[in-house]
């Protein structure tokens, strides 16, 4: 089976970190992909480098500038734009974790095939120094609490083409996606959610949902969006079980540089239990 990357990159005065993103991509082993920058009218010559690339030769990129009305709008451009069958977001900052991702992803999607299928694996988040594993059997109290970030994910274009991200949410449209993904009935094959241990990307972190004034619109949205898609008795099971297992101290060591580390060694251990 043949396999196509589009690696979506959404920037808007980026600066240095758009070189950086870049050259973690075009580093790729892998060479089927295209590279899709969405830029919202930049003003501060970050694109002089991915131009200088395309005047030298290089095919695989192309620059999209347009205005767009956030980072969500810009996304679903970018896809729009997509040739490949699978997409992935790459946020200037981020980079790939190695030169070998998108050999392994490959390999993944040609050993789990699907007719429509979101393949993801786990991040390096550079705040804390440790690798953030995302679980590795999805189901419905997983969507409730823990779906894997963006940056692991790998999605069938036609998903987002079916169900776009809704620019009305603010820092939760790739959360109201997935879970789309996950409990809409509009294909005639349920898509699948498959699970590599594959260290997708090195995350900066500190970005736009992080901030504390986002984690409260966060929060608004979450409570929104789960409502839309599980019913009032699986949110009140969930909720219960979050209380039980201390998940709001669980999340504050997961984030904290010096619990970090043990904490998520154990989550490791728990999801491989869980996988085994």
């Amino acid at each position: 089976m043949d396999v196509k990357f589009s690696i979506l990159v959404v920037c808007l005065n980026p600066g240095e970190k758009l070189k950086s993103t870049l050259d973690s991509i075009l580093n790729q082993k892998y060479n089927d992909f295209e590279v899709i920058i969405k830029d919202g009218m930049s003003e501060d010559g970050s694109l002089s480098y991915a131009f200088g690339l395309i005047e030298q030769g290089e095919k695989r990129i192309k620059v999209i500038q347009k205005k767009d009305k956030g980072i969500y709008d810009a996304m679903n451009q970018a896809a729009g734009e997509a040739k490949g069958r699978y997409v992935y977001f790459l946020n200037c900052g981020d980079a790939f974790y190695d030169e070998n991702v998108l050999s392994k992803v490959a390999a993944l999607i040609q050993e789990n095939p699907s007719e429509q299928g979101i393949y993801y694996g786990n991040i390096y988040e550079r705040l804390t120094g440790q690798e953030v594993f995302s679980n590795p059997e999805m189901d419905a109290f997983g969507c409730y609490r823990n779906v894997p970030c963006h940056q692991a994910c790998f999605y069938d274009r036609k998903l987002l083409l079916a169900h776009p991200f809704r620019t009305e949410y603010k820092v939760r449209a790739d959360y109201e996606q997935f879970l789309w993904c996950f409990f809409q009935k509009d294909f005639p094959d349920k898509v699948s959610c498959v699970y590599g241990e594959i260290l997708i990307a090195d995350y900066e972190g500190g970005g736009f949902s992080e901030t504390k004034e986002n984690r409260k619109v966060s929060a608004k949205e979450h409570k929104e969006i789960v409502h839309k898609y599980m019913s009032r008795g699986q949110i009140f099971k969930f909720k219960a079980v979050l209380w039980i297992t201390l998940a709001p101290l669980r999340t504050k060591l997961a984030e904290n540089e010096k619990t970090a580390g043990w904490y998520n060694s154990l989550k490791r251990l728990l999801y491989g239990r869980k996988q085994g």
